[in-house]
C-alpha cells in the first residue's frame, strides 16, 4: 500500500532519536536539578551565627552555634535552643533578605540611569529643535 521496501525502520534513526531524547531529559531534569543543589549546599556551608533561618520542617530560628555537621537555633520568645544537622536548614532567610535589598538598589540605580539617560536625550533634542528653526 505505501510502497515496495523494507517493513522496519532504520536502527540508526532510532538510536540517534534515542540518544537525542536522553540529552534533552539532562538538560531539561538532572542538571538543573544539581544545580539547586549545589546552592542549596553551598548556603548551608556559609551558614553563620545570627543567621535567621527556615529548616525543611518548617521551624523558624536563628543559629546561635555552628559546628562541622550541626548547627544549634533558638526558636520562639522563650528561647528553646534545637541541635539539628545541617541537611535540615531548608532556607537562610538573612541572605535572601540581603539578596532582596542587593535587587532593589540595582533597580534603583538602573532607574536613575535611565532617567539620566532620557534628561540628556530631552536636552539634545531641545537644542536640535531650537536650531532647526534657527534655520
Amino acid at each position: 500500500m505505501f510502497g515496495s521496501g523494507s517493513g522496519g525502520s532504520n536502527p540508526a534513526l532510532m538510536i540517534v532519536l534515542m540518544v537525542g531524547m536522553i540529552a534533552v531529559m539532562y538538560f531539561v531534569t538532572i542538571r538543573p536539578q544539581k544545580k539547586r543543589q549545589k546552592e542549596e549546599q553551598t548556603m548551608r556551608d556559609n551558614l553563620q551565627i545570627g543567621d535567621e533561618i527556615t529548616t525543611i520542617g518548617g521551624i523558624m530560628g536563628r543559629v546561635v552555634t555552628v559546628k562541622e555537621d550541626s548547627i544549634v537555633i533558638e526558636t520562639g520568645a522563650d528561647r528553646t535552643k534545637l541541635r539539628m544537622v545541617r541537611s535540615a536548614v531548608g532556607t537562610n532567610n538573612t541572605q535572601q533578605e540581603k539578596l532582596a535589598e542587593e535587587r532593589e538598589a540595582a533597580k534603583k540605580e538602573q532607574e536613575a540611569a535611565r532617567d539620566e539617560r532620557l534628561a540628556a536625550a530631552g536636552k539634545k533634542r531641545k537644542k536640535s529643535r531650537k536650531d532647526g528653526d534657527e534655520e
